[in-house]
């Protein structure tokens, strides 16, 4: 019985030991046999062909489980991810100059719109004055040219007079005396130029005698009457335009006196542009009196 019992034990003893040794190395064999000689239908690449280099230190020191080891050392797995982790910086270092570069771009960008902003801003303000200036260079120009439309028509109006009234004045026996009815209306005829301006005084003396005996006679009866003016009424002697005409045959402002009498013909000639002068400084003057 007692070597029954210990042929028993013996036994299990054995078959623990075999369970055991089988337990470890079952992983031994599977890992080993992973490289194991391809299918007929997948030929082996050049690459499967070479000879297996012989394994690095560090992969000796994986430890029993290889790379897949959980018991793996801190060391072996920072060994691992630190190459990841430098790829992960150099990502970040790419990431944050693309940032850079964008946002200096986008500085840029703005600032290149904001300086044509500014530029056409100041374009549109020069454009604004240069119409300013030109409207006022072309109502300068309206105006110079109204006034020298102005102009044209004060220097045509210069020349241009008209008849006001006409005297005659007739002397006695040839001589250059003045009746008292010539001196009556030479008087009359003063006292009408009182107001007037740009006027001027046509005088036309003639005489019966011929020849230059008629022209001596009539220039002095002409004299006469213009010291008579002059002296008597102040009468300015620009105003006074004398002719001695002798005895030339002109038209008589009574149709029954005699073609050749001694005597001189006033006519009062008045410039248009000066009356009408005259009348807008009358208005005024008036308009300013009014209470």
């Amino acid at each position: 019985m007692k070597s029954n019992a210990a042929t028993s034990i013996l036994f299990s003893r054995q078959l623990a030991i075999f369970l055991l040794a089988s337990a470890i190395g079952i992983p031994v064999l599977a890992q080993e046999a992973q490289p194991a000689a391809p299918t007929q239908d997948n030929p082996p690449s050049m690459a499967q062909q070479q000879p297996l280099a012989s394994p690095s230190p560090s992969a000796a020191k994986e430890g029993f489980w290889g790379r897949v080891n959980p018991f793996a050392r801190k060391k072996w797995v920072r060994r691992q991810t630190d190459p990841i982790n430098d790829r992960l910086g150099e990502l970040d270092q790419v990431n944050a100059k693309n940032s850079r570069d964008i946002q200096d771009v986008d500085r840029r960008a703005q600032a290149g719109i904001h300086h044509a902003q500014s530029s056409a801003d100041a374009a549109n303000q020069a454009a604004f004055a240069a119409d300013a200036r030109a409207r006022q260079a072309g109502t300068a120009a309206q105006g110079a040219a109204g006034h020298v439309d102005e102009l044209n028509g004060t220097v045509n109006g210069l020349d241009q007079f008209h008849q006001v009234t006409e005297t005659e004045i007739v002397f006695r026996g040839g001589q250059p005396v003045l009746s008292a009815v010539a001196r009556r209306r030479l008087d009359e005829l003063a006292a009408s130029l009182a107001d007037q301006h740009g006027y001027i005084l046509e005088m036309e003396a003639r005489s019966p005698l011929s020849g230059s005996a008629g022209i001596q006679s009539s220039a002095r009866l002409g004299e006469a009457v213009k010291r008579y003016l002059v002296t008597r009424h102040e009468i300015p002697v620009y105003r006074l335009h004398n002719v001695a005409l002798g005895n030339a045959r002109g038209e008589e402002q009574n149709g029954d006196r005699p073609a050749h009498t001694n005597s001189v013909r006033i006519r009062l000639m008045e410039n248009s542009l000066a009356a009408q002068q005259a009348t807008h400084e009358i208005g005024s003057s008036s308009n300013v009196e009014r209470p």
